[in-house]
């Protein structure tokens, strides 16, 4: 049985847009689980974002409950829900964000030492990820505008996994990209996932949706529908039919 990584309970998000009530998220009832690539499906305006940033601790409920391990995350202040991303999750956005004024290395050592103090360690496991990602010594040397978009988010992908963290959450990381690069940095999570990340994407490709294993789809802020895939196979036909089968009947 499937370990329980995180848990939310009749999520809601509202906000006022022009003295009108937005209900962006409904009532939602979800279970993450530890080993997955879940990914968040749905047309624009459904609410996949802000149902990330509500289950990562980046945005608050306005309802509901949000459960990581033994500790209610949506009970947290301000200071204690940047204490739990850093411990506990890793960030990948389609806008990359690194720091142009500091090495593509020195953009990932910054964020680890938020949580490790021993450089030598951290410097081993950024070499680590590096090599796992495909990008080379003289590479890590550069500057963000120096290299090109898709090694800017093969290294987004570097910094969400330094401090090893229990969940990576990527919002449309292939969105800006090109389709090759686009393929490399899923295939990157492929590879993550497959040695045991777990995983919670937005997107709104289907290539990229065919990564998961599971698929939920959402509709004006409510869980529509989910698809089990079971775990990625490259050129599997019966994936790719099954998937289109679900999208289809959710209207997408």
């Amino acid at each position: 049985m499937k370990k329980i990584l995180l848990k939310a309970d009749h999520l809601s998000k509202s906000f006022s847009n022009g003295g009108m009530m937005q209900h962006v998220l409904k009532n939602i009832d979800l279970e993450l689980y530890q080993g997955d690539f879940t990914v968040i499906m749905g047309a624009s305006g459904a609410g996949k974002s802000t149902l990330l940033y509500a289950l990562s601790g980046m945005d608050t409920p306005s309802l509901g409950t949000i459960t990581f391990g033994d500790t209610v995350i949506s009970g947290l202040n301000q200071d204690e829900l940047a204490v739990f991303r850093r411990d506990h999750c890793g960030f990948v956005f389609q806008q990359i964000y690194l720091i142009d004024g500091m090495s593509v290395m020195d953009n990932i050592l910054a964020a680890g030492l938020l949580v490790n103090n021993n450089k030598k360690a951290l410097l081993d496991r950024a070499r680590e990820l590096f090599t796992a990602v495909d990008i080379p010594e003289e590479t890590q040397k550069k500057f963000p505008t120096q290299i090109s978009g898709g090694e800017a988010q093969r290294a987004g992908i570097v910094r969400g996994l330094i401090n090893s963290p229990e969940i990576l959450f990527a919002d449309e990381p292939t969105g800006a990209l090109n389709s090759k690069t686009g393929l490399d940095v899923l295939d990157t999570l492929t590879r993550f996932n497959e040695q045991g990340q777990s995983v919670v994407m937005v997107t709104h490709d289907m290539r990229s949706a065919r990564r998961g294993n599971r698929i939920l789809y959402l509709k004006d802020g409510a869980i529509l529908g989910e698809c089990n895939l079971g775990r990625y196979e490259h050129g599997n036909r019966e994936r790719h039919e099954k998937l289109s089968a679900f999208l289809s009947e959710m209207g997408w």
